[in-house]
C-alpha cells in the first residue's frame, strides 16, 4: 500500500509530464520551423522550376548560336565551291560533324519560290541550278541543326534522350519567336531575301536551312 509521501511524489511526477511534455514538443516543432524554408510555388527556388524546361533551354541559348552561326558562315557559292573541291577539309573549316552528317552554318541573298509547308524553295545567285536550297521559314520547324552546329551541347549533358531532343525543340522555338514571328509567308514568293543559318549535310546538292537571321528587301 502507497505511503503518503510516494503518493505525493507520484503525483508531482505527473503534473510535471503534463508541462514537459507540450514543452518538448513545442520545442522539437520550433526547431523545425527553423530548418524549414518557405517556398513560393513558381519562384526560381521552386523544385518544379528545378526540371528541365526546354523552352526556357532554348531561350538562355538561342542567342549564343544565332551570334556563332553568323560569324561562321560562308557564302553559299563560297560554302559549295569548298564542298566540291574537298568535303572534308570544308566540314574541317566551317561546319561541325554530328549525327549522320555534318551541320554547316552558310548565308545567302537569294529569291524566294515555290513553298510546301513552310518550306521554300530559294534560287540563289552562283549556286548551279542542279544545287536545291530550301528554307524552313515556320511555322514549324523541324530538326536540330541550330543544337548540333556549335558542337558543344552534348548529350551527356542531359538527363535522356528525351530531354535531348526536347533541347533541340526549344532552340528552334526561340528562334521562331525571335526571327519568324509576324512573317507573312503567302506575300513572300518571288521576294528577295537574306538569310543566314545552318543546315545538315547529306547530299552537298540539296541543302535545307533552318536559319538564325532571316530580312525580306523592302
Amino acid at each position: 500500500m502507497a505511503t503518503g509521501s510516494s503518493m505525493k511524489a507520484v503525483k508531482q511526477t505527473r503534473s510535471k509530464a503534463r508541462w514537459i511534455l507540450p514543452l518538448c514538443a513545442a520545442v522539437v516543432l520550433g526547431a523545425m520551423a527553423l530548418d524549414t524554408k518557405v517556398v513560393r510555388i513558381g519562384s526560381e527556388e521552386d523544385l518544379r522550376q528545378q526540371a528541365f524546361n526546354p523552352d526556357r533551354f532554348g531561350t538562355d541559348t538561342f542567342p549564343r548560336i544565332r551570334d556563332y552561326v553568323i560569324g561562321k558562315a560562308p557564302a553559299a557559292p563560297a560554302l559549295y565551291e569548298a564542298l566540291v573541291a574537298d568535303k572534308d577539309a570544308a566540314i574541317d573549316e566551317f561546319g561541325t560533324k554530328a549525327g549522320i552528317g555534318a551541320v554547316m552554318p552558310v548565308t545567302f541573298t537569294g529569291v524566294l519560290g515555290e513553298v510546301k509547308a513552310g518550306i521554300f524553295d530559294v534560287s540563289i545567285d552562283g549556286l548551279p541550278e542542279n544545287v536545291r536550297v530550301r528554307l524552313q521559314s515556320g511555322p514549324a520547324v523541324n530538326g536540330t541543326d541550330l543544337r548540333d552546329v556549335t558542337g558543344d551541347i552534348a548529350f551527356g549533358a542531359f538527363k535522356n534522350q528525351i530531354e535531348y531532343q526536347d533541347a533541340g525543340s526549344g532552340i528552334n522555338r526561340a528562334m521562331s519567336s525571335e526571327v519568324l514571328e509576324g512573317l507573312d509567308r503567302d506575300t513572300l514568293i518571288g521576294k528577295t531575301v537574306t538569310v543566314t543559318g545552318a543546315f545538315t549535310l547529306i547530299n552537298p546538292r540539296n541543302w535545307l536551312v533552318t536559319p538564325v537571321a532571316f530580312e525580306v528587301a523592302q
